[in-house]
This record gives C-alpha cells, structure tokens and sequence, in this order.
C-alpha cells in the first residue's frame, strides 16, 4: 500500500463458519415439516374434549322399573306437585347402557279426585317427563300415566275390623292400555274400618318405596361415550 494512500483492494480477514442464532432466537419448524434427514414433526393433538358420543334411543313402548321416592295422597296432592322416583333396573338398548339403575325420574300429579263419603272412590293420577342422570345432565321422556283408585266408601267388606288391608296388598303397576298403569289400592285394615264406620271418604294413597313399572310412549335418544 503506498504511503498516505488508501488501498484500492484491501482484504478483509475471514469472518469463520456460520454461527447458529441462540436457541431462545430459533424459530420452530412448522407442523408437519420435514426435521432433519427423513424424519417428520408429528402434527400436535386437537385440543378441547377429544370424547366421542353415539345417540341410543330407547323406543317407544319401553318399560321401565321405577320405585317411588315420596308418598302421594288424595289429602293433600295438587295437580303439578312434583313425583320423585329412581330407576330400580338397568336399561339397555343394543348391548348399550342407556339409563343406569338408580338415575333419578321426575314426574307430576295429573289428576286429583278425592271421592265423596257413600260411594264415589277417590282417584289419584300422575305421570313422568324427566330423567336426571348422575352428572345432572337431563332428558326429557313421555311416559303412560299410573293411577291409584280407593276403595268405595260403600263397600261393607272394608268395614271388617282385622280384615286384609283394602283392595289387598300394594301390586306392580299393570300396564293398562290407552288407560295408563293402575295399581291396587290399600291405606291399611284399620283405617279403612274406622273411615268407614265415621261415613268418611277413603283417600287413595301411593306410599314412598311402591315400585312400579312405566311405558314410554315416545322414543327417547341419549347420547353416551364410545
């Protein structure tokens, strides 16, 4: 280089071999994108729930077991009191378990007649329309009225102190057709007899713990887990 001069080609020294950014400085590969020789980043799960569900209906004209959770009376029932009750058997459709034993069914009075003190019987009715599941997720179901019919006040045979309880012992409900279930009719010897002899209206009465059996008169689809 002349002196005082600038030189026309100076060299400049090697800067080296590449230097990598710092790794908080790297930007990830894309999903999907090739990483490396022949290996590719698997794409990441979806997230949210990731659970499958099938629709089951249970058709109409099922039958499903039930026991009463609470005591239903002429005395005091109003049409739309509440009705509780749990299933007292598995159902199942297609191998599947739709509606596990113990799911709680809620239903409500429909009707209240309660009699006259000669001859008119006391009549009680009510009907279910919802399942309540353990999670308390809810279905709504349409099934046949259940009805309880009391004893004529006029019947003698009622009147028998110590005799069997009226209208004899507390049955399942028979499915009756277009008409709803029906199930026997009994408040006990004792206060049947004294009812009687006091000229006094028989209330019907359905007793918490009473099973029963009711139809299903639409189908009823419920999701489950694959």
């Amino acid at each position: 280089m002349p002196q005082g001069g600038v030189d026309p080609n100076p060299q400049r020294p090697w800067p080296g071999p590449p230097v990598s950014p710092p790794a908080s400085e790297q930007q990830p590969p894309a999903s999907g994108a090739v990483v490396g020789q022949g290996r590719v980043e698997p794409e990441a799960p979806p997230e949210g729930n990731s659970r499958q569900w099938l629709e089951v209906v249970v058709p109409a004209e099922s039958v499903i077991g039930l026991q009463l959770e609470s005591t239903i009376s002429t005395e005091d029932a109003r049409i739309e009191d509440p009705v509780d009750a749990r299933v007292t058997r598995d159902v199942r459709v297609g191998g599947h378990l739709v509606i596990p034993a113990g799911t709680q069914v809620i239903g409500s009075v429909t009707m209240v007649e309660r009699g006259g003190a000669v001859k008119t019987r006391a009549r009680i009715g009510f009907r279910f329309h919802t399942l309540v599941f353990a999670d308390q997720s809810r279905v709504g179901i349409l099934t046949d009225a259940v009805y309880r019919v009391g004893e004529s006040p006029g019947n003698q045979s009622s009147a028998k102190i110590g005799g069997a309880a009226i209208g004899g012992a507390i049955i399942g409900a028979i499915l009756g057709g277009g008409k709803g279930a029906a199930i026997g009719s009994g408040i006990g010897a004792a206060g049947g007899a004294a009812a009687a002899m006091r000229g006094d209206r028989l209330p019907a009465v359905v007793p918490a713990g009473t099973t029963l059996s009711v139809r299903t008169l639409a189908p009823v689809g419920l999701p489950i887990e694959k």
